[in-house]
């Protein structure tokens, strides 16, 4: 891949860097700083993606006659290495990473129109309804049912481990329209909106004591039949692809570079700077994997193992970033977030120990890191 030149380089670093100078608050990079899960503080996520959206810089990756920014891959890593330095809230980007790229390549019309604008200005937020009680890794044995009665789905069952369901307005869905020989046909994938009478939410707290999870009751819930993307039956198909979309974006080298940073900011011994060291090499080395890797995710999603590599590469790498500055906390690693009074030394321990029990979900979500080792395996032996 061509790098660009020195001097398009330079300027577009001073466009981005005076961007964030003027347009990051105090508040919004201490919160930044402090996201411990997935996302940021939601209020901090609408007024950030408010900024983004203004400055015309909220979705990157997709292509510009949608509202994108036509830049080319060193441009969007390098803006979301810099978001990272400067501490800037972690989006809550279900419907830009995952659901407003497979809209652009597989949606109708009517359903961009609708669903594509309120996207990029904020209004709408998704979740994700995949998993189930009985089928997280094994997504093929889901059991939420959706019948149809005239121009409408009905649609009942439960949806479990549904990250942002209580502050989410939408919901992409994974439902089953029929029982056939192979658990992968039959399956449908609909739109839902989360206010729909019979909808319920339920909160699941994580180790690290935050709200992410949940779980999403279906009793009788009406969806039409015009929020379905893909064929009845197709389901599997338009997943596997949003999938492709998730995986190789759900940790990027932004996110790894901030967790870097907060680690290595703490006082340590030769044999810590040492460990630091060592995960400064792998991180670069997955910096320029992506580089050489990503392109804009709406034009084509990456095939399944080039997704699969990304993903489970970026979740280790993570876990191991959060084990080191759990270690380098030390007795400090007890405190709890958030607990007065505190000093530098305590809060940051805490940081610590929180973030290490939150990453030890990311090895399981978006598929197991078992799971996208045999993906990676049936390319290589040609299974």
């Amino acid at each position: 891949m061509t790098g660009p030149a020195e001097g398009e380089r330079s300027t577009f670093l001073k466009d981005v860097r005076h961007f964030l100078s003027i347009s990051l608050t105090p508040e919004l990079r201490e919160t930044g700083r402090n996201t411990i899960g997935v996302h940021s503080d939601i209020d901090a996520c609408r007024l950030w993606h408010k900024r983004l959206f203004e400055r015309g810089w909220i979705a990157p990756a997709w292509p510009t006659a949608h509202g994108g920014t036509g830049w080319a891959t060193w441009q969007h890593l390098l803006f979301e290495s810099e978001c990272a330095a400067n501490d800037a809230p972690i989006l809550f980007a279900g419907g830009l990473r995952n659901v407003g790229p497979l809209l652009i390549s597989r949606g109708t019309p009517q359903q961009q129109a609708r669903y594509l604008p309120a996207i990029l200005d904020g209004r709408d937020l998704w979740c994700q309804g995949f998993s189930e009680p009985g089928a997280g890794s094994d997504l093929a044995a889901l059991q939420t049912r959706a019948v149809a009665v005239g121009d409408d789905y009905v649609v009942n069952g439960s949806k479990i481990w549904t990250t942002g369901a209580h502050i989410a307005n939408r919901m992409f869905c994974l439902v089953r329209t029929a029982t056939q020989a192979s658990r992968h046909a039959g399956i449908t994938f609909l739109l839902i909106d989360m206010p729909s009478r019979g909808l319920s939410i339920k909160p699941i707290y994580s180790l690290g004591g935050d709200h992410e999870f949940n779980e999403v009751f279906f009793d009788d819930v009406k969806v039409p039949k015009a929020n379905r993307i893909g064929g009845e039956n197709e389901g599997w198909d338009v997943a596997k692809q949003l999938m492709r979309f998730a995986r190789a974006s759900n940790t990027t080298s932004g996110q790894l570079r901030r967790a870097f940073r907060r680690a290595a900011s703490e006082p340590n011994n030769r044999e810590g700077r040492l460990r630091l060291c060592e995960l400064e090499c792998e991180l670069r080395v997955f910096e320029a994997l992506e580089l050489s890797t990503r392109g804009p995710a709406a034009e084509s999603a990456l095939d399944s193992e080039r997704s699969s590599m990304l993903k489970v590469l970026a979740t280790e790498l993570h876990q191991k970033i959060t084990a080191f500055a759990l270690d380098a906390a030390g007795l400090a690693a007890m405190f709890t977030v958030g607990t007065p009074p505190a000093s530098h030394w305590l809060e940051n321990g805490g940081f610590a120990a929180a973030k290490y029990l939150a990453t030890r979900a990311a090895s399981i979500y978006s598929g197991t890191n078992e799971t996208h080792r045999n993906l990676m395996a049936k390319k290589v032996l040609r299974l």
